[in-house]
């Protein structure tokens, strides 16, 4: 197949996966915590200074879900959700796993710390810290473990980077673990104003011998795949 072919015929397609995107809907957050908080539980994967200040994987557009992502944080801990767990990359320094995305967020480093406005929240310290070594936190003896310790969860909120990654791979988890034991009832919720991926033009790629990465095509592909695949794409979460 040709490119001309390939557009002509996805053309319909793109056009409806942009209009569901860009008709994507609010999402109260009291209309979970209301009867119970303790139901919801918030997963945030990978928000840590080397995918957004510093570092060869930092992006100014993962930059950017920072500021949500905190603000979903302390409006959650005042309804009462205080489960709140952050699988984030810490690698040793011969991860198997650079063979694919090079030397990042090695452990203590700049590049694996927590950002420093998570730091700065009030209850920074009663949030639950995973060390992980790959990008499926679903591999993770400890965010695994964390999870199934909590039973009571029923709403699941994600959010973080990258939208076709990790995020991807954490959201997945949570939605393939309910549906392979029968747990009817579970919600997967992703609001895309706290989540995204970077940016990696062709030609930026060619000059430096790198794999080229298109932000935005990808960024929309892989939210409608989470849809695809029962998770509840919103455009943010509200009080």
């Amino acid at each position: 197949m040709n490119y001309d072919a390939l557009i002509e015929q996805s053309k319909s397609f793109i056009e409806w996966v942009i209009d569901w995107k860009n008709g994507l809907k609010p999402f109260s957050l009291s209309s979970l915590t209301q009867a119970d908080p303790r139901k919801t539980g918030i997963a945030s994967v990978d928000v840590i200074e080397g995918f957004c200040t510093v570092g060869p994987l930092s992006s100014p557009r993962i930059n950017n879900i920072v500021e949500p992502i905190t603000q979903l944080f302390s409006l959650a801990w005042e309804q009462g959700v205080h489960d709140i767990a952050l699988p984030q990359d810490t690698h040793p320094v011969d991860a198997v796993e650079f063979a694919q995305y090079g030397a990042h967020c090695v452990r203590d480093t700049v590049e694996s710390q927590t950002v420093a406005a998570f730091k700065a929240l009030p209850f920074f310290d009663q949030i639950a810290i995973q060390e992980k070594n790959s990008i499926n936190s679903g591999v993770n003896g400890a965010f695994v473990s964390w999870v199934k310790a909590r039973p009571h969860i029923q709403n699941w909120i994600v959010v973080g980077d990258c939208t076709d990654l990790c995020t991807y791979q954490l959201a997945m988890y949570l939605r393939t673990a309910a549906n392979e034991n029968q747990q009817r009832g579970i919600r997967i919720i992703l609001p895309e104003d706290c989540v995204d991926t970077y940016d990696l033009p062709v030609a930026t790629a060619q000059q430096i011998g790198a794999t080229p990465h298109s932000a935005e095509i990808l960024h929309l592909i892989f939210l409608y795949h989470m849809m695809l695949n029962g998770i509840e794409v919103v455009s943010t979460i509200t009080p």
